[in-house]
This record gives C-alpha cells, sequence and structure tokens, in this order.
C-alpha cells in the first residue's frame, strides 16, 4: 500500500498559509537529473561513481552509469562531478508540538529546519489529532517538510491506571489513524498486558519507555516496536538487588553502574535480537540531563538562533533535570551506556538516530548532528550510524509499521528523499553538514535557499 493510501482519513487539505520569515521558495521541476555523481546507495557499503540519477514525479526512475540514462528535455540538471549522493536522514524521535492548535508559523518552521539539516522523515513521538492531518499535508506537497509517521497521545500511569482504560486508548488511537503508540512510565503490569493484547488485535506497534512495573525483559518478549533512550538498558543490565533499589529510587547513579552485570548485557542483546526490537539511543539528551554543564554553554551554541527567546529562556529556566553524580560516577555511566550502544549494534541489533528534539537544548535538525557526532564517539561505525538513519529506518518502517518502505537507500522505484554532499560522509560524518541541497519526495531544495531561509528566521528571532 502506498504512503498517500496508508491512512484513508477522507481529510482535505486546506489552503497553506506561507510563512513568508522562513519557508524558501523551492525548486518547482518535475524531472530532476544528478549527473556524473558518486552515489551511497546504504544497502551495502560501496561507492557507486560517474552515476545518473533521474528523478521524476518523486520517485528515482533510474540509477546508471553517466551517458548511459536519457534525461529529458526540461530536466533539472543538478552537477555532482566530485560530490555525493544519499538517501536522506530520518529523526525517529521527534516532539511535534503535542498542544491542539500550535502555531501554524511553529510548525512550518521546525518543517522547514528538519529539511535544512538532510532530514526527510521524521516520527512524532507524542501525538495529537491535527499531527494525521499535518502528516497528510505534508505528503501530498503542500507544506515543505519530511515524510512524517505519527505517534498517538502517550499510554501512561495517568492516562491508563487500568486494564480497561489501556484497551481503550489503543481502539481510539488505531481508529484515529496514528502510525503507532507512545508509552511513557508509569503503566502497571495488567494494564501493559491488556495494551499489548489489543494492540496485536487491531494492529498497533508500541515503543517509547520502559515501565518501571514492565522492565525490558517483559516488555521484549511481549513484542515492544522500539526501546527509546537507553535507560531501560542500563538498568535491565544490573543486577536484580540493584533493580530493586531502582524501583524504590533508593540507588545512587555509581551504585547503578557497579551493579551491571557481563551477564545480563550478553542475555539482554541476545533477546533484543531475537524480539527484532530497535534502539533509539538518544545520547546526546542524556548528556544534556546528566552533565550539569551551565546552561550559557548551550545557549552559545551556533544553532540557537534558530529558536525563539522565550524556547532558548525555558531551557535555561529548564536546566539540567537529570540524577547529578561525581565526575568519575558520571563517566563510568556514559561509558556504560556508550557500550551497550556499540554491542547492540554490533550485534545487528537495529539502531535508529533520534534526538528527542526539541527537548533540553535540542534544536531540530540540527540536534541530530549532535547526535550523530555522539553515536560515533561511543564507537558505532560511521555505516553503522548511517545505516541508522536510513535503510535501518525503511526496515522499521516496513516491518513494524507496516507501511511503504520504499525510501532509505538510492534505488529505482524509490521515494526520492537525497542529500547531496560535497565530500563523503563515510570518511568523515562531518561531511553530512556540507550540503549542495536536499531532496524531499522528489522536491529539490538548493543550499543557497536554505540558506536564505535559515538567514530569515535567525532574523525573525533576533528580533
Amino acid at each position: 500500500m502506498g504512503e498517500g493510501m496508508r491512512r484513508m482519513r477522507g481529510w482535505v487539505v486546506g489552503a497553506v498559509l506561507a510563512c513568508a520569515m522562513a519557508a524558501p521558495t523551492v525548486s518547482g521541476q518535475e524531472v530532476v537529473a544528478f549527473e556524473n555523481v558518486t552515489v551511497l546507495t546504504m544497502d551495502d557499503d560501496r561507492r557507486m561513481e560517474g552515476r545518473t540519477v533521474l528523478v521524476e514525479d518523486g520517485l528515482i526512475t533510474r540509477v546508471g552509469a553517466a551517458g548511459s540514462v536519457e534525461v529529458p528535455d526540461g530536466a533539472l540538471r543538478i552537477d555532482g562531478r566530485g560530490r555525493f549522493l544519499m538517501p536522506g536522514l530520518a529523526e525517529m524521535h521527534a516532539h511535534v508540538p503535542p498542544t491542539p492548535n500550535p502555531p501554524r508559523e511553529l510548525l512550518e518552521d521546525y518543517m522547514f529546519l528538519y529539511v535544512a539539516n538532510g532530514i526527510t522523515t521524521i516520527r512524532g513521538m507524542l501525538g495529537q489529532a491535527y499531527q494525521i492531518e499535518l502528516a497528510d499535508e505534508l505528503e501530498g506537497g503542500d507544506l515543505l517538510g519530511p515524510t512524517f509517521y505519527v505517534g498517538a497521545p502517550s499510554i501512561n500511569g495517568n492516562s491508563a491506571p487500568t486494564p480497561d482504560d489501556a484497551e481503550r486508548l489503543i481502539r481510539a488511537h488505531a481508529g484515529a489513524g496514528y502510525d503507532l503508540q507512545k508509552i511513557h512510565p508509569g503503566v502497571s503490569r495488567e494494564s501493559w498486558d491488556r495494551m499489548v493484547a489489543v494492540a496485536e488485535e487491531v494492529g498497533l506497534t508500541y515503543g517509547g519507555h520502559v515501565p518501571a512495573d514492565v522492565g525490558l525483559e517483559h516488555a521484549l518478549a511481549t513484542g515492544m516496536s522500539t526501546v527509546d533512550h537507553l535507560d531501560g538498558y542500563v538498568t535491565a543490565v544490573a543486577s536484580e538487588g540493584v533493580q530493586a533499589q531502582v524501583s524504590t529510587g533508593t540507588i545512587s547513579l555509581g551504585g547503578l553502574v557497579e551493579g551491571a552485570e557481563e551477564a545480563r548485557i550478553q542475555e539482554i542483546i541476545r533477546r533484543s535480537l531475537e524480539a527484532d526490537v530497535y534502539v533509539v539511543p538518544t545520547q546526546y539528551l542524556w548528556e544534556s540531563l546528566y552533565a550539569g554543564r551551565d546552561p550559557d554553554e548551550y545557549l552559545g551554541l551556533p544553532e540557537m538562533v534558530y529558536v525563539s527567546s522565550e524556547q532558548r529562556e525555558a531551557w535555561r529556566q529548564q536546566g539540567s533535570g537529570g540524577p547529578q553524580g561525581t565526575p568519575e560516577e558520571l563517566e563510568a555511566f556514559f561509558d556504560l551506556r556508550d557500550r551497550i550502544l556499540v554491542e547492540l549494534a554490533d550485534a545487528g541489533v537495529g539502531i535508529l538516530m533520534g534526538t528527542d528534539s526539541p527537548q533540553l537544548y535540542n534544536v531540530p535538525g540540527f540536534a541530530l548532528h549532535r547526535e550523530i557526532a555522539e553515536m560515533e564517539g561511543a564507537g558505532m561505525t560511521r555505516d553503522q550510524i548511517l545505516r541508522s538513519g536510513t535503510v535501518e529506518v525503511a526496515r522499521y518502517v516496513g516491518d513494524h509499521l507496516g507501511l511503504a518502505d520504499n525510501f532509505g537507500t538510492v534505488a529505482e522505484g524509490n521515494r526520492a528523499d537525497l542529500v547531496l554532499l560535497e565530500e563523503d560522509p563515510l570518511e568523515d560524518l562531518d561531511h553530512l553538514t556540507g550540503r549542495v541541497g536536499v531532496m524531499v519526495r522528489g522536491q529539490w531544495v538548493s543550499a543557497e535557499e536554505i540558506s536564505a531561509g535559515l538567514d530569515a528566521l535567525a532574523a525573525k528571532h533576533a528580533r
């Protein structure tokens, strides 16, 4: 089933209010040819040099040797000599504003920030009804932005205190057309098990936090689709005695790390692989929460000019909300998280890029590149990292959401979500920021157009 048929909501897209301050005027050619380019398909680690990639009606229609592909008259020809073409990236733990009727301009700004950073797919992890309509609008090309998979309003200890509440919410969210169910902490084992049974019946997958009463092992055994954040893993690899202290809140950060057991680490990784679960690590956010740095250090980052002064002040007031520890405890804590992440990836467990933006100091779009640096610093290979934002995302969407998975690789018939780079990201991931342009469902947005949009957005917030 194609993306355009996936929700069957019968919603008619209304008039689009153009955001003159931020949204650029984008190129409107229906046929685009990337010529003489090196292609990183991402379905393997090969570089295909000297290729022409033809895009028509939003799809990749030809990938062939330069000179062997006929380019139609009137097509937009983009010089790819010395450049690298790869699939667009994905933000798999985004927070599109969860209020019922957020300002239209804010939504346009967020969507543009994703595209400006080479992100052509997002998964929203705290839904509202308007987001279903927004996803349809993005899909139809009436608003510039990534393809949007919409998570339902969360099931948590407050929203589903009883099994009947969990059943009611799952049925309502499946009927409304959400793509997945978001989980927050506080869900009881009884509510969880009812949720699982009903979700399987109605065909709605679920992911997010691991509730303490459920635990990672039971969550994996009962089909949790994605584990977002690694805190569930850090708890699960600890001894039973330490886990009991975690549930009562009577253990220090250092005690939690010291309780990790080698045998449990390997067992949890094995179970994760068997369960076909995906993990969204959000490493950069956890550093912001736990490191206890001066807010001015974060608020002085270059990307802060693209969010409002109100947002920046809210982050300043929030500070760092995670548990504090000695420098030695914090180092050991981050080392354990890094080790778990790398061993999961090396074992073949699916890893998905995600940041939880715009949570603490995470500017939409820009935060993903800070997350990429954290993933590399943890020890993941560049190929693993790039796959976590491309081909692994498509596999998750196809296998778990049951939606069209024709994206995430540069291949004929795939959705034309592409990024053209000046240099090879497999040699240096910083090259992901050297964008010649970004293509979203066949719509080409040049670096000049992106720069103009970012300048306008910064100017707006400077006022």
